[in-house]
């Protein structure tokens, strides 16, 4: 039994092994963006067609076009390619998609490798009704889709086993990539870990559609009420993070009858511009929205730093630059501005007097995006909440920093409590 291997330029790409080197170096790839290149790399001799990328790619049909060209783009960048240039995989218009570099096909004998590459094909990844018992991955999620009153396609993803815990949507996130992402892998798998994680990416980001017709925080709540539904939740905690904890805070005041408890990260009840003092805090609110006009729309990562080190404060210029690489795949340049508009204006103080369940607010004592002044003033204004200040500086609080530990285990005791039921 022989293994196929395909060499293109300096790229060597081996299906059995899951791994694309160049020059013999490891090229690192996520998931979705592999599988593209290796149904492109083994139909080279002819087009691809969107329909076939659905079905053997995602193993669906109901896939966003902003899903389709995340990974395109991704493909082609692992592979050193553009949209302009089309050196390595041509767009054949109206038709699909090829890979034009010239192919060289190399068997090689099977190992170990080969056998475990069959027991993945033949073990399909599990359903809704099929719960992973294994530790949670991006293989054992499930991805459904649900529309929006307004039409807009929303993505949501189940994984894991055991009580659920529902997420609303925040900014930058993406249900595939961001199993890979090192702001995000960390807390989807800690989540996860002992229950049943629901989750969705916001319209405008991520595997939800881009091009939407509303943009605003009730759109944000309407969406989170459908998620809900199409997932058939009746009764279940709520978690918010950053400007999702607003979307959250309006959720569980809305319907109590849904939410039996809330957690409350990085969050805040007032948006930058709605907070801001004086003349000095307007123009910093006015210039974060600035920085993303500009830093969305360039290839040079220098503005796009802006945010990941505010996000990660005290990252490596690795972990900014794998971030600045994340952030520019979650969404558009012009949805991230529309996003920041939008967060700037958030106003649920009063929304935050009418939540009645109990609440913890956890927050990062030092966050450098969002002040801990606001975690205390959530806490002021929800009855029955509980506010507990973590060692850090990080806006999403890091896999590799104590505070991460103390996260995931203050969560795991408020909602291991009978009486948040």
């Amino acid at each position: 039994m022989a293994d196929r291997v395909y060499r293109f330029e300096d790229f060597e790409l081996d299906p059995a092994r899951f791994q694309l080197t160049r020059a013999g170096e490891p090229v690192r790839v996520e998931p979705r963006a592999f599988d593209l290149l290796r149904l492109l790399t083994s139909h080279h001799d002819r087009v691809v067609t969107k329909q076939e990328i659905l079905e053997q790619v995602w193993e669906t049909e109901f896939v966003s076009d902003a899903a389709l060209t995340t990974a395109l783009r991704t493909a082609r960048r692992a592979v050193g390619d553009t949209g302009a240039d089309q050196r390595v995989i041509r767009t054949a218009h109206g038709r699909g998609y090829r890979l034009v570099a010239p192919v060289e096909v190399v068997h090689r004998a099977a190992d170990d490798a080969g056998v475990a590459l069959a027991a993945r094909v033949a073990s399909p990844p599990e359903t809704v009704g099929q719960r992973a018992t294994a530790r949670p991955s991006a293989a054992l999620q499930s991805i459904r889709y649900c529309s929006a009153a307004d039409g807009a396609r929303i993505a949501y993803a189940t994984v894991g086993e055991g009580p659920v815990l529902m997420k609303a949507a925040n900014w930058i996130t993406h249900l595939d990539l961001e199993w890979d992402s090192p702001v995000w892998s960390h807390w989807i798998r800690g989540l996860a870990q002992g229950r049943t994680l629901v989750r969705y990416d916001e319209r405008g980001c991520g595997m939800s559609d881009w091009d939407v017709p509303g943009f605003s925080f009730e759109d944000w709540v309407a969406d989170l009420e459908t998620v809900v539904e199409a997932a058939g939740l009746e009764r279940f905690p709520l978690l918010g993070v950053s400007q999702g904890a607003a979307v959250a805070i309006a959720y569980a005041a809305r319907h109590p009858e849904r939410v039996s408890s809330l957690i409350l990260a990085g969050g805040y009840a007032l948006g930058r511009m709605r907070r801001a003092r004086d003349d000095a805090e307007r123009a910093a609110a006015a210039l974060d929205i600035d920085l993303a006009r500009v830093g969305w729309g360039r290839e040079d990562p220098s503005f796009m730093r802006v945010f990941a080190s505010q996000f990660l404060p005290h990252g490596s210029q690795q972990d900014w630059d794998d971030f600045t690489g994340f952030q520019r795949r979650t969404t558009s340049d012009a949805n991230a501005v529309r996003f920041l508009e939008e967060f700037a204006r958030i106003d649920v103080e009063d929304l935050a007097t009418e939540v009645r369940c109990p609440t913890l607010i956890l927050h990062s004592r030092d966050d450098a995006r969002v002040p801990a002044a606001q975690a205390r003033e959530l806490a002021a204004l929800i009855p029955r909440s509980q506010l507990v200040l973590l060692d850090s500086a990080s806006h999403l609080i890091g896999e590799v920093e104590p505070a991460w530990a103390e996260f995931l285990a203050h969560i795991d005791d408020f909602l291991s409590d009978p009486s948040h039921s």
